[in-house]
């Protein structure tokens, strides 16, 4: 993370009055990130991923403030431009790449409609794959049915 992560989206526009600024964009930015990637679903699973990794996230950013609240984090998110997220989150990821030399793999899941039945207990069919960027190769793997 550090002085890259900071590098690639300090560009990014900051929406808010200046007087209601409360936490910094840039903290927000990398908490919001830092929790998805580390699995968060939602506004809420933002915020106790913060609080539950409030020193680790000091290391990269001031936090003078501590965590944001789950709807002040969803405010501001929601208010970002989604084009200058883009560019920022696509450049930071091609430095990382370029830094470590390694390949992008694409994953991608699915989950079959109607696969599923109460009767016999079966659970959906699910498949997942993966796609080497730099070699061209894919790999498709379906889940076992119960």
């Amino acid at each position: 993370m550090s002085a890259t992560f900071l590098k690639h989206f300090d560009s990014i526009t900051d929406p808010r009055i200046e007087r209601c600024k409360k936490h910094e964009l840039i903290d927000i930015l990398l908490l919001a990130i830092s929790a998805v990637l580390s699995g968060a679903e939602g506004w809420e699973d933002i915020e106790d991923f913060g609080h539950l990794k409030l020193d680790w996230l000091k290391k990269y950013g001031a936090f003078k403030e501590g965590i944001p609240r789950h709807d002040t984090i969803a405010r501001v998110i929601c208010r970002l431009k989604s084009d200058e997220i883009e560019h920022s989150f696509q450049s930071w990821i091609s430095s990382l790449i370029e830094t470590t030399g390694a390949d992008i793999i694409a994953i991608d899941g699915k989950t079959a409609r109607r696969s599923f039945t109460t009767k016999d207990r079966k659970s959906a069919l699910h498949t997942v794959s993966a796609w080497s960027c730099q070699h061209q190769l894919g790999v498709l793997r379906p889940s076992p049915r119960n």
